[in-house]
C-alpha cells in the first residue's frame, strides 16, 4: 500500500477512535490481501508523528498502542471546553499510587510502613475502580495480604509505554541546583538519606527499622512526594500559566511535559509521613 495512504488511514482511525489502537488492531482494519506489515504501520506512525510536529496535537505511543492527543502545552485552553471539573484526589491517594508504581508488587501493609499512616479502604477501592491498580498475587506471610501493581490503563493515562519510563528521582526533581546534585549524586546513589530527613512519630519504630531501612524509606517518601506533585498537575489541570512559546513545546507525554515544572520540595511539616491529616479520601473522588 502507498505509504502516504497508510499514514492517512492511521490518522483517520486514531482520530475517530479517540483512544489507543495497537498495531494488531490497526492491521485488522485492512482486508487480508492488503494488510500492511507491523514494520509498515510503525513507519507510517513515525511519518505521522513527524507531520504533527509543531501542531496542536501529537501522536504518542503508550502501553496499549498509538494515540492522538492534545499537546500538554495547550490543555489549559482545551480543558475549558468541558464544564465539569477534573476529579480531585486526596494527597494520600496519590502518594499510595506513587508508591505502588515505584515499589510494585507491594502490599497495603508495606505502603503503610513507608507512609507511616494507615491506608484507608476507600483509597484502595478508588484505585481499583479506576483500574489503575490490580491484585497480582498474595504475599507468602501470615494472612496472605494482597500484592498490588499498576495496570496498562495506568500507563495509558500517564502516557507511558512501560514502567521503565517512570521518571527517576533525579529526573522528577529536574535538579539544576549544584548543591542538590552533589547531595543526591547520580541515580545509583539516589537512595541516600536526604538532608531534610523525614521524621517519624514513633521513635521505637525508627530504632526497629534500622538506618538502612530508614534511608530507603526516606527516599521512597521523597520520590513519592515528587511524583504526587506531578500527578496533581496532570489530574487537576493546574497549569493555567500560558507558555512563553507554545510552538516550541517538545510535545512529550504527560509525565515528560511536567518534569520541568515541578515545584521545589515541600517543607518538613508538609511531608506525608509526619501527619495523618490528609489520609481520608476527599469527597470529590469518583466512585468509578
Amino acid at each position: 500500500m502507498n505509504p502516504t495512504a497508510l499514514k492517512h488511514i492511521l490518522e483517520s482511525a486514531l482520530l475517530a477512535h479517540g483512544g489507543p489502537l495497537s498495531v494488531e488492531r490497526l492491521q485488522s482494519l485492512f482486508e487480508e490481501d492488503e494488510q500492511p506489515s507491523r514494520r509498515q504501520i510503525e513507519d507510517a506512525a513515525k511519518a505521522l508523528a513527524t507531520d504533527l510536529e509543531g501542531r496542536g496535537i501529537e501522536l504518542v505511543q503508550v502501553a496499549s498502542g498509538y494515540r492522538l492527543q492534545v499537546r500538554q502545552a495547550f490543555m489549559p485552553w482545551v480543558s475549558r471546553l468541558w464544564d465539569e471539573k477534573a476529579p480531585r484526589y486526596s494527597r494520600a491517594l496519590l502518594e499510595t499510587l506513587a508508591l505502588i508504581a515505584y515499589r510494585q508488587p507491594i502490599t497495603r501493609g508495606d505502603i503503610e510502613d513507608v507512609r507511616g499512616v494507615t491506608v484507608s479502604s476507600g483509597i484502595i477501592r478508588t484505585l481499583l475502580d479506576r483500574e489503575w491498580i490490580r491484585v497480582v498475587g498474595y504475599k507468602d506471610v501470615p494472612g496472605r495480604p494482597a500484592l498490588f501493581a499498576t495496570t496498562p490503563i495506568f500507563l495509558d493515562y500517564f502516557g507511558l509505554k512501560s514502567l521503565d519510563e517512570l521518571p527517576t528521582l533525579l529526573a522528577i526533581r529536574d535538579l539544576d541546583d549544584q548543591e542538590r546534585k552533589e547531595r543526591l549524586g547520580d541515580d545509583a546513589n539516589a537512595r541516600q538519606t536526604p538532608t531534610e530527613d523525614y521524621q517519624f512519630d514513633n521513635q521505637d519504630e525508627v530504632a526497629r527499622r534500622g538506618a538502612e531501612v530508614l534511608a530507603a524509606t526516606a527516599d521512597d517518601l521523597e520520590q513519592a512526594q515528587a511524583l504526587v506533585e506531578q500527578v496533581e498537575r496532570n489530574l487537576f489541570g493546574q497549569n493555567e500559566e500560558r507558555p512563553d512559546d507554545p510552538d516550541s513545546s517538545s510535545g512529550s507525554t504527560a509525565f515528560g511535559d511536567l518534569l520541568r515544572r515541578l515545584q521545589t520540595p515541600r517543607s518538613a511539616s508538609d511531608n506525608p509521613g509526619a501527619s495523618t491529616a490528609d489520609d481520608s479520601p476527599k469527597p470529590e473522588e469518583p466512585e468509578s
